[in-house]
């Protein structure tokens, strides 16, 4: 089953990079021709998307912990998580992951990277301040299983991706409204046109792209991860006592990037808690709950 899933994610992953290459190459193209660069502007396009899709690539992790504003555990809170973590990596047969922390009351966690060689755990200061050793151990065994199983590697890759769809967007339909105002003595040709309604199309539509591709993270992967971290601990209270307390703390986040909110633990935006529509990134805590009580 577990290898099943890597599997899986490896092969959605990559597939999400070349559909990511195809939609940067395509509006930089459009960019470029609407500059005036005739044939040079598919090899701009090309080298463009190709060098942005290998950096991201490979600091993709960098990345998400600069947009969460995670920091390296410092030697105290490094004390406590890492004799947790030396235990479940044995366990687990996992190389040990860098730690991080986010200055946040609110209890959550995630983890990042591209592949278990070169994985992250963050931790935020609530989750350290609110939980006991157990329910650590849980919430850490939980993040494991993301990271042996790969989900690390599509969350991370839609996370980036998704923000840089945006980014993309944006400065296409202003450059487009810029160059549509700039030059009055100009008239204005089909692809001035054109370069501006595809800006507006990506502008509109960011934001449900960005939900669809966070959605291509199946509920299911939480589910998977739950149980293989009882796996690792062979003790599902911890993990189920560290639910619950979630469950019942309802204080928000004071920053989270909506294009890393599906990578917590728990939905980070207290308002979406608990949902189980077809948007929603997270199954809700009850029912992972209810499932870890029927291993018990």
């Amino acid at each position: 089953m577990i290898l099943k899933a890597v599997r899986n994610n490896k092969i959605e992953s990559y597939a999400i990079i070349l559909g990511f290459l195809f939609i940067v190459t395509l509006v930089v193209y459009f960019v470029c021709y609407f500059m005036d660069l005739g044939i040079y502007s598919i090899i701009i396009a090309l080298a463009f998307s190709s060098i942005s899709c290998i950096i991201s690539y490979y600091n993709c992790d960098k990345m998400v912990l600069a947009m969460n504003g995670a920091r390296p555990a410092n030697e105290e809170q490094d004390r406590l998580l890492s004799s947790i973590l030396d235990g479940l990596c044995i366990a687990s047969g996992l190389p040990k992951p860098k730690l991080y922390i986010i200055d946040d009351p609110s209890p959550n966690a995630f983890a990042t990277g591209r592949n278990p060689q070169n994985a992250v755990i963050c931790f935020t200061t609530g989750i350290i301040e609110k939980m006991d050793k157990y329910e650590l151990e849980g919430v850490m065994a939980h993040e494991l299983s993301h990271i042996k199983n790969y989900d690390i590697l599509l969350s991370t890759v839609i996370s980036v991706f998704a923000g840089f769809i945006v980014m993309v967007a944006d400065f296409v339909l202003r450059f487009g409204f810029f160059r549509r105002h700039s030059d009055d003595d100009r008239e204005s040709s089909p692809f001035d046109l054109i370069i501006f309604i595809i800006g507006i199309i990506f502008l509109v539509l960011s934001p449900i792209i960005t939900k669809l591709i966070q959605l291509a993270v199946s509920r299911k992967r939480e589910y998977l991860a739950d149980a293989t971290a009882v796996e690792f601990t062979r003790n599902p209270n911890g993990l189920i006592s560290a639910l619950k307390k979630l469950q019942a703390d309802d204080s928000q986040m004071r920053y989270v990037s909506n294009a890393t909110a599906h990578m917590y633990i728990n939905e980070p935006d207290k308002k979406k808690r608990e949902k189980t529509d077809i948007f929603s990134t997270h199954p809700p805590l009850s029912e992972r709950i209810a499932r870890l009580e029927n291993i018990n």
